[in-house]
């Protein structure tokens, strides 16, 4: 089974950056479609970005639209973690992230496997 443990959140001003870490266990991310999803407070958890491999060893990733051309999601295959770059964070971007795993091409969030969640807060 794999495992999953988020770091890297914390407090930013709007504007700033910051790069959230899922270090994976137990199987190579390479094996699974990767994904970020966060949640706000008073809100539903929300699909941020994923990553997977085809067949043929190329890597794709997806973003919802809201973050696209600020975030990017990459994984290192070497140290078996994945990240999501986070550039001119809003404060709309507040909210707990987190890290999830799934063996299908699409992420099914009550099959798929979670990290503990990171705190990210962007203030005005």
């Amino acid at each position: 089974q794999v495992q999953l443990v988020e770091s890297g959140g914390g407090l930013v001003q709007a504007g700033g950056s910051l790069r959230l870490s899922c270090a994976v266990s137990g199987r190579p991310f390479s094996s699974y479609t990767m994904g970020w999803f966060r949640q706000a407070p008073g809100k539903e958890r929300e699909f941020v970005a994923a990553i997977w491999r085809s067949i043929d060893g190329t890597y794709y990733a997806d973003y919802i639209d809201s973050v696209k051309g600020r975030f990017t999601i990459s994984g290192d295959n070497a140290k078996n973690t994945v990240y999501l770059q986070m550039n001119l964070l809003k404060p709309e971007d507040t909210a707990i992230y987190y890290c999830a795993a799934d063996r299908s091409p699409k992420i099914v969030t009550s099959r798929a496997v979670w990290g503990q969640g990171t705190l990210v807060t962007v203030s005005s």
